[in-house]
């Protein structure tokens, strides 16, 4: 009888600490995968992103870093590297360019840590590599270049992040939630953005949208977060409360299991829109301050709206000019017009008839 050995090569990730980063994350752990069906990806992360982690296959465990951003605590870090050795690292990426990002592995004694140049990690990084960006423009080229070896040219066709969610948790978060269902078309609208106001398309224009699907047949979700209850309320009161407000009402794992059944999504540049693009919905993403030069929404069903001002992109949180012409010259009408598209993908609203 022969017997044989499966020799696992063991990758600790230590990973970004923002929705849309860890998102585009998957990109590395899906190349990850193509190289070695062997490895095993673990992500040292902060315990929220673990709802993104369970919807990615590739990913064996999520360990949590307990301390916050700014938080140094040397001996704190320490007993979290003692906890490592025992899973017998042979490499780890690090994802972050902070100097602090970099000790927990090497007081792990993981014997390769990779990582781009930055903060003088020159003597915690065995494996430091020089960022090119115009080489590497994109986040998730940066991303994977930690997963090749160094000068390896890129695959040909990237590995787009891609969540997979189950029927049963999709179940569970309606009976939980309990948002209108009616196995209609369901139009997602992301009306918030962490980043600041100057990021975020007006909210009479997205109740616009909201009105126009309504008068069509479709359900319309207000999805975000507690902050966003303010902008979300407003959407509310324009649209006469027809919508469903489910902003401030779900967990992130949640979300994600409603955003899964929805039929297509607008949104601005968020955390929301990576996750749209991950689930593979028809996704229309409007840019004003900021640019999807370096992190747009990774996938074929995504539509970018922007328009080319002089005083684009200026990346501010508020518009320093005072007319935040980059979003309002975006009309409702641009996105409408866009939405005539994906009539080929609610035609047949399988995922809505297996609920009811």
């Amino acid at each position: 009888m022969v017997v044989l050995f499966v020799i696992l090569y063991n990758v600790l990730i230590i990973g970004p600490a923002w929705i849309g980063d860890m998102v585009m994350a998957q990109s590395l752990f899906k190349l990850l995968k193509m190289r070695n069906a062997n490895i095993n990806i673990d992500v040292f992360a902060p315990a929220w992103t673990f709802s993104l982690l369970r919807c990615m296959p590739e990913v064996s465990q999520a360990i949590e870093m307990p301390l916050t951003h700014g938080e140094v605590k040397l001996r704190a870090r320490y007993r979290i590297a003692r906890k490592l050795r025992a899973n017998h690292y042979d490499q780890a990426i690090v994802l972050q360019n902070s100097f602090k990002s970099a000790l927990i592995p090497w007081l792990a004694n993981i014997p390769l840590r990779t990582g781009w140049v930055g903060e003088y990690r020159y003597i915690l990084l065995n494996d430091v590599r020089r960022l090119d960006k115009n080489r590497y423009p994109l986040m998730i080229e940066q991303y994977m270049a930690l997963g090749l070896r160094p000068n390896e040219p890129l695959p040909a066709i990237y590995p787009y992040p891609e969540f997979k969610v189950t029927e049963a948790c999709q179940a569970a978060t309606l009976e939980k939630i309990q948002p209108i269902w009616r196995g209609r078309p369901i139009l997602a609208l992301g009306a918030g953005a962490a980043y600041g106001p100057a990021k975020r398309w007006p909210e009479e224009y997205f109740a616009q949208i909201a009105n126009q699907k309504l008068a069509e047949g479709w359900d319309v979700w207000l999805f975000g977060s507690q902050a966003d209850r303010p902008i979300t309320d407003k959407i509310m009161q324009l649209t006469d409360n027809r919508c469903e407000n489910i902003s401030g009402r779900t967990e992130l794992f949640e979300t994600i299991n409603l955003l899964s059944l929805v039929s297509g999504v607008v949104t601005n540049d968020s955390g929301l829109m990576h996750m749209a693009a991950a689930l593979k919905k028809p996704l229309i993403t409007t840019y004003g301050p900021t640019s999807p030069a370096f992190t747009p929404p990774l996938s074929s069903e995504a539509k970018i709206l922007k328009l080319e001002l002089e005083c684009q992109p200026c990346f501010e949180r508020i518009c320093p000019l005072g007319h935040h012409r980059c979003m309002r010259d975006l009309t409702p009408n641009l996105v409408l017009a866009e939405m005539t598209e994906w009539s080929v993908h609610i035609e047949d609203n399988a995922s809505a008839r297996a609920f009811n």
